[in-house]
């Protein structure tokens, strides 16, 4: 189904070479042959640098959300901000139920009206569009690039490279300033075959996550998608692939474009912004993914990660043995003991499901609910458990649906409709009951992504599947099905086009970009609050352990939990009290110790905490050891809210992400790198001890020499900053990224 090549390949008239084959056939060596891709025609475009070994990035536009945008235009604004530089769109499609958390989540909004107003920003209201449907209906062409808040801005079907990041990455694009990395490997990702009926995007997704995630065959990659079978898709089909690209850890994605690409443009208005895009004859790729379309089956990628991936097939044969490892997974990442056995939802054979979800920029796309419709049309759900919610990914989507009757024939089945929202990506809507299983087309089904709250007992799992599987479950009262199971399952065509009406849009969306009115007033509910301040870095830091995951690899939902707890996303104070907690509850009582002891060196007072050293010249901190910290979301909170609890660290075996490892050195911590830390044993309470740790930093020093404290008794050990920038460095020496532009 899918071959992987790991060593460098050369690109050559539809065939692939080694690089001893590509130096026989007279091809120029990989540093120049690499000009040939897709990508680094479109990184150079963009690179504000001589050099494309080192790459300082401007983007085209940028995309938040509201669980990010109002801390990204605080830290800009303590930075300097006048108007936004560039097209920065603000939806708000997360936090769109307003009465959790009573008044914060529209006070959220209104703030970012009017933040859209003074500065000269777009403001989408909520419910008007998920935001990575939004940007490619609005923004996303070949050859672009842009920048968002959000780790699912993914829109490299349009031949557009799109990157997530955490927040203060988009307030560096708001001060003019440039997005830094080196230059990325490009893996290939040739397409064969077209997609048999019953198979969708995100089966094909599943598939290539599945392949790639555990052995980090893509990470922090341009993953370039070419090939005959790139052909055979619909723009809808190869966005549902593109937008799970982020689950392979890559940085970003780009595909060619053709006929199909220029059709859906000058649907939406924007065909002026066509123009063909392919890797060049002779173009070297780090490594290769071959994907033969034809043979991939449904898929169901079981909790707790989109790379826990099966054929449906495979699952039904093994139901009983794979739910058992869940269960087990589900005990010790959890800590929920004595829930009911999923193997308890295996009837006569047949595996029941409670629950269906199709949402989000991964779900909500047209031909998806087109599919969901026909397989459900004339028929019905059924009055027992079994559930199922549809969400349009767009106002546009959901107006053609409805004109075309779609919308009808899923509500005449039992489904829900509901609006333009991301709440079930992330535990913000459609939560499961206690103990039950639900199947979803959305991007993540990570621990407590549902919304469940293990701390008060609660479990409840998400799968994910295809919108056809997810209907085809649903027409069968709930009893897992394959969609290519069914005898009639309609089949996915490359032209299936949708006409496009932004009335919608012009209706209510505020278009100011370029207009800054600098004497609008901002609009301050009485949960924003501004970011506490922050001190330098001391000469010295004597760190305590404030948590230690030893978890193959924590996500960025564990270290600061999704869903309600994003009301408070403008409070940091208020936020933090959440850090952890659904991994670690003493987490933050300890950090809070550390803290207070810290604050009263600053204020001169005597605290035994330093055992002894000068607290003149040695601060105070806590920090938190992870195995492979920060997969999943881009959000900064993850390391923003450890910042305000007093964090000055993080040490891991490797980081999960770049965009992770950017929130922590953004936010003044030091990202600290050990391979063989699982080997430390170290638990809460032990200490790093870092003499003269300032200066190292000054000096450009990648190890660096501490000593650990664990009962005790003290040994050295190396602590390693690989490939830490200048830039990086001042921003640590400066205690985060508002204080470092504060100079």
């Amino acid at each position: 189904m899918i071959r992987i090549t790991r060593s460098g390949v050369y690109y050559r008239s539809g065939a692939f070479l080694s690089e001893e084959e590509g130096r026989t056939a007279g091809l120029p060596a990989p540093a120049q042959a690499r000009e040939g891709t897709m990508a680094y025609g479109i990184l150079k475009a963009h690179n504000t640098l001589d050099t494309m070994d080192r790459l300082a990035i401007r983007f085209d536009a940028m995309a938040s959300h509201d669980i990010t945008y109002v801390g990204i235009i605080q830290t800009a604004r303590a930075s300097g901000l006048t108007e936004f530089p560039l097209p920065y769109v603000l939806t708000n499609c997360h936090n769109s139920l307003c009465a959790v958390g009573g008044t914060i989540n529209e006070d959220d909004h209104v703030f970012g009206l009017s933040a859209a107003k003074k500065y000269g920003g777009e403001f989408v209201p909520a419910h008007q569009a998920v935001i990575h449907s939004y940007m490619r209906e609005r923004y996303a062409a070949p050859g672009k690039m842009i920048l968002g808040s959000d780790s699912h801005t993914r829109y490299g079907a349009y031949g557009t490279m799109a990157i997530g990041e955490g927040g203060p990455e988009l307030a560096r694009q708001l001060l003019r300033k440039t997005y830094d990395i080196a230059y990325p490997k490009v893996i290939g990702i040739h397409l064969t075959g077209a997609p048999r009926p019953g198979v969708g995007p995100q089966d094909v997704a599943l598939a290539i996550i599945g392949a790639t995630f555990r052995e980090g065959v893509v990470k922090n990659a341009v993953m370039e998608f070419f090939g005959p079978g790139v052909g055979s898709l619909s723009m809808d089909y190869r966005s549902g692939i593109d937008v799970m690209t982020t689950e392979t850890a890559c940085l970003s994605s780009v595909w060619s474009t053709d006929e199909t690409t220029r059709a859906h443009l000058t649907a939406l208005g924007r065909g002026e912004e066509f123009k063909a895009q392919a890797p060049a004859d002779g173009a070297w790729y780090d490594g290769l993914l071959e994907v033969d379309l034809s043979t991939v089956e449904p898929m169901i990628a079981l909790p707790f990660h989109p790379s826990n991936a099966y054929t449906i097939r495979e699952f039904k044969a093994n139901a009983r043995e794979l739910l058992r490892q869940v269960e087990a997974d589900a005990a010790e990442q959890l800590g929920i003991k004595g829930a009911a056995p999923l193997t308890d939802k295996l009837v006569n054979g047949q595996f029941r499901v409670d629950q269906g979800v199709i949402a989000g920029c991964s779900g909500g796309t047209y031909q998806n609910l087109v599919r969901a419709a026909q397989i459900l049309k004339g028929s019905a759900i059924g009055p027992d458990e079994f559930w199922l919610s549809c969400y349009p990914g767009s106002m546009p989507i959901n107006l053609e649906l409805t004109r075309q009757g779609y919308i009808a024939d899923l509500m005449a089945a039992g489904a829900s409709i509901r609006s333009c929202f991301c709440g079930p990506c992330f535990g913000a809507g459609d939560v499961p009951a206690n103990g039950a299983f639900s199947i979803r087309h959305s991007t993540r089904n990570f621990p407590n992504r549902e919304g469940s709250k293990p701390g008060e007992g609660q479990i409840s799992y998400v799968a994910l599947m295809d919108a056809r599987s997810i209907a085809a479950t649903a027409r069968n009262g709930g009893v897992l099905t394959g969609a290519d199971e069914l005898p009639d399952c309609p089949a996915d065509q490359k032209d299936e086009s949708w006409s496009y009406d932004d009335s919608a849009y012009r209706s209510r969306v505020y278009f100011g970009v370029g207009k800054a009115k600098p004497e609008t007033e901002l609009v301050y509910g009485p949960n924003i609050a501004d970011w506490p301040e922050q001190i330098p870095l001391p000469e010295n830091l004597l760190l305590t352990a404030a948590a230690a995951i030893y978890d193959p690899v924590t996500t960025t939902d564990e270290l600061i939990p999704s869903g309600e707890t994003s009301s408070y996303r403008s409070n940091p104070l208020r936020l933090s009290e959440f850090a952890l907690s659904r991994k670690d509850p003493q987490y933050v009582p300890r950090a809070k110790a550390i803290l207070a002891e810290e604050r009263k060196r600053r204020a001169g007072e005597a605290t035994d905490a330093l055992m002894g050293r000068d607290p003149k010249t040695t601060g105070l901190g806590s920090f938190v050891m992870a195995l492979k910290p920060g997969d999943g979301s881009a959000r900064e909170q993850a390391a923003s809210c450890q910042r305000v609890l007093g964090g000055c660290a993080n040490l891991c075996a490797e980081f999960a992400t770049k965009r992770y490892r950017s929130n922590v050195v953004n936010w003044g911590m030091l990202p600290f790198i050990a391979e063989d830390v699982k080997d430390w044993n170290i638990q809460p309470g032990d200490q790093l001890y870092l003499p003269g740790i300032r200066v190292a930093l000054e000096r450009g020093e990648e190890s660096i020499q501490a000593v650990l404290i664990q009962n005790g008794a003290e040994r050295p050990v190396t602590l390693k900053l690989p490939g830490i920038t200048q830039e990086e460095r001042e921003i640590i020496l400066a205690g985060c990224l508002i204080n470092y532009y504060a100079k």
